[in-house]
């Protein structure tokens, strides 16, 4: 990537395509997810190399639950596994892991996985990963609203942004989608209303450093106005228009 080019502070990614990729190659969907893992700690590691703050992924959706059963039991297997291997180089890397979603429906061992892992990376300074979870949109908009409901704030802007799930991070400036689809997904509903949109049509487990950099060189060329115009942007003052 181009040293020049801005790097977006916080990359937030939908890791579409595992399943797809495993059945192009014949094999269970959950060969798809775990190559998915694999692809995930390089792009963590792509990340911080390349200076992004925070990167927040889309692991496991709230809807994702009445995905055939036999691939559930799969993927939650895989978690403890991952959690096992890549708690200790991500604590190493000076990474923080945190898990964002509900976590009153998680068997007992899954909960205490999660929280095993993000106790010991608690310290660490570095890259901050989040990892959502059993987690929808629509989940977080709502769960932060019954939370100022119980504690008698009103409902503004304002005290739902701090009630977020992701309150302790900035908004994404780009969500990336692999696998081709061009939808969000009920993924940071909230968060993402004035994110960059990147789709790309790469499988997720063959989204490598090249696919990487294709996302940020898009996002280089986007001019982010939040509402002003290009000339407000450019700090220039707008021209007055002909009566």
């Amino acid at each position: 990537m181009n040293p020049a080019q801005p790097t977006p502070h916080h990359v937030a990614i939908v890791m579409d395509g595992n399943g797809r990729w495993a059945t192009r190659r014949f094999l269970p969907r959950v060969a798809g997810h775990k190559a998915g893992v694999d692809t995930l700690r390089r792009c963590v590691r792509s990340c911080a190399q390349r200076g992004v703050a925070v990167l927040t992924v889309f692991a496991f959706s709230s809807e994702n639950w009445t995905r055939p059963q036999d691939e559930v039991s799969g993927l939650m297997e895989l978690l403890g596994m991952a959690l096992a291997r890549e708690v200790p180089q991500l604590l190493k890397d000076g990474v923080r892991l945190r898990f964002v979603g509900e976590r009153a429906g998680l068997s007992d061992s899954v909960r205490q996985g999660l929280e095993r892992g993000e106790q010991a990376t608690a310290a660490n300074t570095g890259l901050q990963l989040n990892v959502c979870f059993n987690y929808g949109g629509r989940w977080d908009i709502a769960q932060a609203a019954r939370r100022l409901v119980a504690e008698g704030k009103p409902i503004t802007e304002a005290n739902l942004d701090r009630a977020l799930a992701l309150s302790h991070v900035p908004d994404p400036d780009l969500v990336i989608r692999t696998g081709g689809e061009q939808r969000i997904s009920n993924f940071l509903l909230w968060q993402a209303a004035y994110s960059e949109l990147y789709f790309s049509d790469t499988l997720w487990p063959d989204f490598d450093d090249a696919a990487l950099d294709l996302a940020f060189a898009a996002f280089a060329q986007r001019e982010r106005r939040f509402g002003k115009t290009s000339a407000q942007v450019a700090g220039k003052a707008a021209r007055p228009q002909p009566a």
